[in-house]
């Protein structure tokens, strides 16, 4: 009875950290979408007689050093975030699983080869590795995607090498290479469904982290620049009024990366409660 109601309790407190994070990030998913309804200024509109203005009146969060709106370009940011964050994991992912499938499934040379690669990129820092991307590629949304994925695909490669490599063992694939089907059909019909178990729960904890090294390369000058609404840009841009008083140019955007991250830290870590529960099962 003791291990029933442990295991129900995991449950219900993996239930509640998904649908906490799920909630946040379409809270914020839906304030972006809706940033033209929210805000009557543009994200690079500029208000020459109030700059630097305190939240209030025509400016809900006040304006920055250019006279541009806070509350705009927080919102408009969020769309920009949000998008580079979910779509370099996506391809991080993609490619990451395939190389780990090819490695993982057919071993030998290419297994070794591949993964030698992997080491290579693993070896540096993986800040340090995106600002050496970044820098190679330029700035652009694109650029920014694939920096992102790019430092994000080895260590999935890395994991779901090691699923394929303990899947391929199973009893149900030899059944299946006996009955006559493909390589490709074996690994789209019953090695990869079941290598992909962690990636689901890694996946939305590296969305969080794709947004801070966004954010990063922005406030460094790598990422998106000014005009361009984006977090990190806003951090470094009003980082020297904070000293002067003025909060409103960068403590919002600060609040507002710290809110989706911890929105995606929630979901990846309810993901992981639900399997580690499953597991126990």
């Amino acid at each position: 009875m003791a291990e029933v109601r442990v295991e129900a309790g995991a449950r219900s407190f993996s239930r509640v950290l998904i649908l906490t994070g799920a909630a946040i990030l379409v809270v914020v998913a839906l304030a972006a979408l809706a940033a033209p309804l929210l805000s009557s200024w543009g994200p690079e509109e500029i208000d020459a007689n109030a700059t630097l203005a305190g939240p209030g009146g025509a400016h809900l969060l006040g304006t920055d050093t250019n006279g541009m709106d806070v509350w705009s370009r927080l919102l408009y940011a969020a769309r920009l975030d949000l998008g580079v964050a979910v779509s370099a994991v996506a391809l991080a992912v993609v490619v990451g699983t395939a190389l780990g499938l090819l490695a993982g499934y057919l071993g030998g040379w290419l297994d070794d080869v591949l993964m030698r690669i992997v080491d290579i990129f693993q070896a540096f820092p993986t800040f340090i590795l995106a600002l050496a991307v970044a820098a190679l590629l330029g700035n652009g949304t694109v650029n920014l995607v694939i920096t992102i994925a790019a430092v994000n695909a080895p260590a999935y490669a890395r994991l779901v090498r090691a699923e394929v490599r303990s899947i391929r063992e199973l009893p149900f694939v030899d059944a299946s290479i006996t009955s006559g089907a493909s390589t490709v059909g074996v690994l789209w019909r019953h090695v990869l469904p079941n290598s992909l178990t962690p990636v689901r729960v890694i996946a939305p904890l590296n969305c969080g982290w794709a947004m801070l090294t966004l954010a990063g390369l922005s406030f460094l000058g790598l990422g998106v620049t000014v005009p361009g609404a984006e977090w990190g840009a806003m951090i470094s841009l009003g980082s020297p009024d904070v000293v002067a008083g003025r909060w409103w140019t960068s403590v919002p955007p600060g609040l507002a990366l710290l809110v989706c991250v911890l929105g995606f830290s929630l979901l990846g870590e309810g993901l992981q409660e639900r399997a580690d529960a499953r597991r126990r099962s």
